[in-house]
């Protein structure tokens, strides 16, 4: 009978809709709906009970509506619910509002943006439907409860504007309160209502500590330059008399994107001195499917990173890059730069400008059978030193002014066949042609030419077994049998120095990271590979094996396990849950079962507690640049403290062999639907020449429900 009852005023409403001139123009009709309608003169007509009235992508809920025809007015009891068809939300107990909802008075009103900002004010002003104006405020984004209802932060102010049009929120004679006690006071305060992504202001500051550059305050500044583009100025003073200057420009085209960043720096570490970086990031897509990506950076002395704790890079790499991969294809062409910012390596003699193009691709071999790819490739390296002899100050074997230009042209094979038993026989191979000019090097200066090949014969027998409760089992023993020549003229080599050896290239032809060395001689891979697979969502992967030759070739170092005729014994396991743990594990033993290298990787992921921690041992090998062995442990934690949004953060690098810590870090970070405040403390232990051991702590703090940030989980009422 409601629902009828309802129908019937909805359709006397519209018999009298040219009575009652509630729609201002015959293409805006308004709608009124509501439970009792009655007219008590010819001016005046009032609607009881589920009022609800629609116009113009406004709409307004009240249990009653007065409308006054001789002012074009509406008096309305609530509770009263008025949305404008946007994100903001006005709630009340009683207004008295023009007929088109765009101008008047609402009492003991509370205004909400975007279901995040808040507003409650004894009075709200609404101003020809663009401005809401409202009195004796406060405003917060925090979820208020009954048991506790003083916001985690709050905003109160003597007087709000909302512009909806151009969504700003502008605060008269504000107070900032944190847990009811009043921490800042703003005589004016201007802020982005929750729906606006960038807006011309201050972001939130930072403070930051060092033992280096002592206390300071970053105060971000913002800049919007149109819809696609904007500038950050970030001004830095530090008690230690640091000054520091950033400017971080971004612009966003049709096809790409670019960000560029410039630091300058003066401090009392290095008097008169200006410092500084430079950086450049951009993408673009190009016609065809290709993809230009760009990253440059330089700094202006070694230890300015480490000084101001913006990262612990030893080297800096610019890239121009160039790619397009498709479906058996693979284009792509680069440029390099580099510069160290190792105490012990002189700039002049290291290479520093590089130049690659790469072409890939694969195809069918017809009648041959199987898969084919062929490989063009060229490479240059240049030097700023044109000394062609390699002299103490680096002494790597190299000559200091060595320019390097390469081209390559590879093809490889593969076929296999099954027999009905499940063996499966493959045969494999590659050639590989080099032409190498080489200058500025007195010993290896010149054109040479390389051909190389290589050529297997490989044998696999997968063995599978069903097991209860939907287990698989997979044990697959390998051998494969290669034929290479010996004799391969040797050249030098500077891109294959350090080599891994591990489950991924037990069965290589080519062991060899880069193109200046080859695998030479005849020798045998041989392995068994087991994997586990269990349907409630764990696995379990083996891999043993090791390498034996006819010969010793004397290219490998005892540190890369592959030194001599027989290889050290490759052992490694995988290990995964549905719970999200993982454990990865590599060891290669020598024949006396000694540890020559070991890695460990452990890792848990749960929505409260994480872990990423790994153990490293390599064994002393000079050829690679280790004098003694290396043994150390990383470990990377977070977990979760109670239920209030509270996550602690602990990081450590420890070196075993030297019993001391290279780097900690500890960190304590809250977040929920209003704030955002996170800690950390770290301490470098390391120091050279330029830098010293340092401490820093730093300090954040976001709140949350302004200019689109991302909220956190909400806060949980109890009782």
């Amino acid at each position: 009978m409601a629902d009828m009852r309802r129908l019937l005023v909805s359709l006397c409403l519209l018999a009298t809709a040219l009575w009652t001139s509630l729609p201002a123009r015959a293409e805006d009709p308004a709608t009124l709906i509501a439970n009792t309608l009655r007219i008590e003169s010819e001016s005046r007509l009032v609607a009881d009970g589920a009022v609800e009235i629609y116009y113009q992508g406004r709409r307004l809920t009240a249990h009653r509506l007065v409308y006054d025809r001789a002012a074009d007015t509406l008096t309305i009891d609530g509770p009263i619910t008025l949305t404008d068809g946007g994100d903001t939300v006005i709630l009340a107990s009683q207004a008295e509002l023009k007929a088109d909802l765009t101008e008047g008075i609402l009492r003991s009103a509370r205004v909400v943006m975007s279901q995040q900002m808040q507003m409650a004010a004894a009075e709200v002003r609404r101003i020809d439907g663009r401005y809401t104006d409202m009195s004796r405020v406060v405003a917060s984004s925090c979820k208020i409860c009954a048991g506790d209802p003083t916001p985690l932060w709050e905003i109160r102010a003597q007087r709000v504007v909302h512009d909806q049009q151009e969504r700003q929120i502008y605060f008269d004679r504000a107070s900032l309160r944190f847990g009811g006690v009043p921490v800042l006071f703003l005589p004016r305060l201007r802020i982005p209502d929750p729906s606006l992504k960038r807006a011309n202001g201050f972001l939130m500051p930072s403070l930051q500590s060092s033992t280096t550059l002592g206390t300071g305050l970053s105060l971000p500044y913002f800049v919007t330059l149109g819809d696609s583009r904007d500038l950050t100025v970030t001004p830095f003073l530090a008690t230690k008399g640091a000054r520091t200057l950033e400017l971080r420009y971004r612009q966003a085209f049709r096809t790409g994107e670019i960000e560029l960043t410039a630091v300058g720096s003066r401090d009392a570490l290095k008097p008169g001195q200006t410092r500084g970086l430079l950086s450049a990031d951009g993408r673009f897509e190009l016609p065809k499917g290709f993809e230009l990506t760009f990253h440059g950076e330089t700094v202006s002395d070694r230890a300015y990173l480490l000084d101001y704790g913006r990262s612990d890079k030893d080297r800096l790499t610019s890239r121009l890059e160039i790619t397009r991969t498709r479906a058996n294809e693979h284009i792509s062409g680069r440029f390099l730069s580099i510069q160290s910012l190792r105490e012990d390596e002189p700039s002049d003699s290291l290479a520093s400008l590089f130049g690659d193009m790469t072409l890939k691709r694969r195809f069918s071999l017809g009648p041959l059978g199987g898969q084919g790819g062929l490989t063009f490739q060229t490479h240059s390296h240049t030097r700023s030193s044109d000394d062609p002899f390699d002299t103490a100050d680096d002494a790597d074997l190299i000559a200091d002014g060595r320019d390097v230009l390469r081209g390559r042209i590879r093809a490889d094979w593969r076929r296999d066949w099954i027999a009905g038993n499940g063996l499966v026989f493959g045969v494999l191979g590659e050639v590989t042609t080099d032409l190498y000019h080489i200058g500025e090097d007195a010993t290896y200066g010149g054109t040479y030419s390389r051909t190389h090949g290589a050529l297997a014969a490989e044998l696999r027998w997968p063995l599978v077994k069903a097991g209860k409760a939907g287990v698989n089992h997979v044990l697959e023993p390998v051998v494969q049998l290669v034929w290479a020549p010996s004799g391969t003229e040797a050249l030098p080599n500077e891109d294959s120095v350090l080599v891994e050896f591990d489950q991924g290239n037990l069965f290589a032809l080519n062991r060899f990271p880069g193109s200046d060395a080859v695998e030479r001689g005849a020798r045998a891979n041989i392995g068994v590979n087991y994997l586990r697979q269990d349907p409630d969502g764990w696995s379990l992967g083996l891999t043993f094996g090791r390498v034996l030759r006819a010969d010793d070739p004397g290219q490998f170092t005892t540190g890369s396990g592959l030194a001599g005729r027989s290889s050290d014994w490759l052992a490694a396991f995988q290990i995964g849950t549905a719970a999200g743990l993982g454990l990865t594990n590599r060891f290669l033993l020598d024949d006396a079962f000694a540890l020559t290298k070991a890695e460990t990787l452990l890792s848990y992921d749960r929505p409260r507690f994480g872990l990423e921690a790994g153990l490293l041992f390599h064994k002393a090998d000079p050829a690679e640049g280790r004098l003694i062995d290396t043994n150390e442990i990383v470990l990377d934690g977070r977990f979760a403290i109670g239920q209030a949004g509270w996550q602690a953060r602990l990081m450590n690098r420890y070196d075993l062999k030297a019993d001391r810590a290279s780097n900690a870090g500890l960190g304590l970070s809250f977040r929920n639907e209003c704030l955002s405040v996170d800690l950390s403390l770290s301490r470098r232990f390391t120091s050279s020449t330029s830098v010293k051991p340092t401490t820093d702590f730093s300090v954040s703090l976001e709140l949350l429900g302004f200019g689109g940030a991302a909220p956190g989980p909400s806060r949980q009422c109890r009782g």
